[in-house]
């Protein structure tokens, strides 16, 4: 196992498993610096061959993250500045990101910090949390939760939370889909690991071929898409077909035993 701090972010690495705290007391908001650095640990997480799952979550017990640091904002930082190789926080703009990341909201989710989660691919929340998209309270909107919500829950239900800018409870969170998971806040990590560690088991090439077809079928019809898989025009779905993996597959299938991936 091992742990790194570069303030404000701690990281802990455990086989092929990474997980990334966003530690910034009192709210864990993201400012440009800290936005850029998130960015350069998402790259690395995407392009390190060892690695295969990333947890993101916050730092404390009472905020997941609250979004943008208005004081950074009023110190300087331009709300159309610089964040770095994956946009806001990241991950909402990271390129090719096709591994699986799960967000363990262990607080407060709010603004860009809900954007950040909806940037996973499984939410983990505990049973105190609430979110909200509170935007229109200081007069700019949620670019990315305004893209994203309304593809996510029922498009009336995501107008009126992303126009009232309402809190609400992880239990509605649920009941609508944003959420995976409701959990004990002393069981959050524990379930995180847990979940990690089986995705770690698996595929990791069919894991990229799901992203990516995913990401790539959000805006095509569906036999344009189909006709791009089956006539692997998508780099991971061409890698998958020619690799080892998809063989080990069959061959464990046959056997009837559990498969060894390699990743290639």
């Amino acid at each position: 196992m091992t742990e790194m701090t570069d303030a404000p972010l701690k990281t802990r690495r455990e086989g092929g498993i990474l997980e990334v705290v966003l530690d910034r007391p009192k709210a864990n908001a993201i400012d440009l610096e800290t936005s850029r650095r998130m960015g350069e640990v998402f790259r690395e997480f995407r392009d390190d061959p060892e690695l295969r799952v990333a947890i993101v979550t916050g730092g404390g017990e009472k905020f997941f993250c609250a979004g943008w640091d208005l004081k950074g904002a009023a110190d300087g930082d331009a709300v159309d500045g610089d964040y770095g190789v994956g946009g806001f926080g990241g991950l909402q703009e990271m390129r090719a990101m096709n591994k699986p990341v799960i967000a363990a909201v262990n607080g407060i989710c709010c603004g860009g910090g809900f954007e950040l989660a909806l940037s996973a691919d499984i939410i983990l929340a505990a049973d105190h949390v609430r979110f909200a998209f509170p935007e229109i309270r200081s007069g700019t909107v949620a670019d990315a939760g305004t893209v994203k919500l309304p593809k996510r829950i029922p498009y009336h239900v995501a107008m009126e939370i992303l126009l009232t800018g309402r809190w609400f409870e992880v239990d509605e969170a649920k009941h609508w889909g944003i959420v995976n998971e409701i959990i004990p806040a002393d069981q959050l990590m524990d379930r995180a690991w847990e979940v990690a560690r089986l995705l770690e088991s698996g595929p990791p090439l069919v894991y990229a071929a799901i992203k990516e077809i995913v990401r790539e079928a959000e805006d095509t019809k569906f036999q344009d898409m189909m006709n791009r898989i089956t006539k692997r025009q998508l780099d991971s779905v061409d890698i998958l077909y020619e690799s080892e993996d998809q063989k080990e597959g069959a061959r464990a299938f046959a056997e009837k035993r559990d498969p060894v991936w390699k990743g290639r």
